[in-house]
């Protein structure tokens, strides 16, 4: 249930903003902020942008793409050239910063030339304490993030989502491909796409939620611990699948999938490999 004090502060931060760019990737968040700013301003003050990059898996373009139609929201895929930067693609642990000042730069400087007033973002209230180094960028760009100003926690969006019947509203969270690569390990066109290839075999297995983590020839998977059941089952499958993407050893993390994993490195984790009896 989402507080009705929450609710019209999110719709009087976005009257207050007049016309929007809304940083649009296709996840649950930014979907979410489009649809109620389309419903709070009218579809004429609000533009989605989507970036488009090497780091943003294709089914969150589709995602991003079929939601805007269905629901009438103003859509505008606009390339990044983050990978150009090579202090992004020297993966440091503030790699964020540099793509998130690449897209918001370009988001700004096209709000100004099409007389957009504000480009916000889709941080909420969970965000708050994590490791966000791309929030300095949003910053520096005089981006706003309203559904954190309004308080609003993921759960929260997720039932507002619901209730606006959006598709995205269970989505799984499904952060840039980078987000798979060990600190230090540079982001390579070739290394993103091994990533997608093998995310996209686990997905039509039907895993939902999970990560497939790129060291160099290792893929190391994380399940989500309410699908680790499912490996013994398909774990001849989801060995061809990750490896048909390059990987010459494919690795389970026992502690499964969880939040903030990328910071963790491989100290003290338990890992099997999925070659070998289970």
């Amino acid at each position: 249930m989402v507080p009705e004090s929450k609710r019209q502060h999110l719709q009087s931060l976005l009257r207050d903003c007049g016309s929007v760019v809304v940083g649009y990737s296709g996840g649950v968040d930014s979907v979410f902020l489009a649809r109620v700013a389309v419903q709070v301003l009218g579809p004429e003050r609000v533009l989605a942008v989507t970036g488009k990059s090497d780091s943003i898996a294709s089914w969150m373009e589709d995602t991003a793409r079929g939601v805007a139609e269905e629901f009438g929201i103003p859509w505008l895929e606009l390339e990044t050239r983050e990978m150009d930067d090579p202090r992004y693609a020297a993966n440091p642990s503030n790699r964020c910063y540099f793509c998130k000042s690449e897209l918001w730069g370009r988001l700004s400087a096209l709000a100004r030339e099409r007389g957009y007033n504000t480009v916000l973002d889709g941080a909420n209230a969970d965000d708050v304490g994590d490791h966000r180094p791309g929030a300095v960028a949003a910053t520096e760009n005089d981006v706003r993030s309203p559904l954190l100003e309004a308080g609003l926690t993921k759960a929260e969006i997720r039932a507002w989502s619901h209730e606006l019947g959006l598709p995205t509203w269970d989505q799984p969270a499904a952060p840039c491909l980078a987000s798979r690569i060990p600190y230090g390990l540079s982001v390579t066109p070739e290394r993103l796409k091994q990533i997608e290839r093998a995310e996209l075999g686990l997905r039509a297995l039907g895993f939902r939620d999970f990560r497939v983590r790129h060291h160099g020839s290792v893929a190391r998977l994380e399940v989500h611990p309410d699908e680790l059941h499912r490996v013994t089952a398909h774990r001849a499958e989801m060995l061809r699948a990750v490896r048909s993407a390059g990987f010459g050893r494919v690795l389970i993390d026992l502690q499964g999938y969880r939040r903030g994993a990328l910071n963790e490195g491989l100290a003290g984790v338990q890992l099997v490999q999925l070659g070998a009896a289970l």
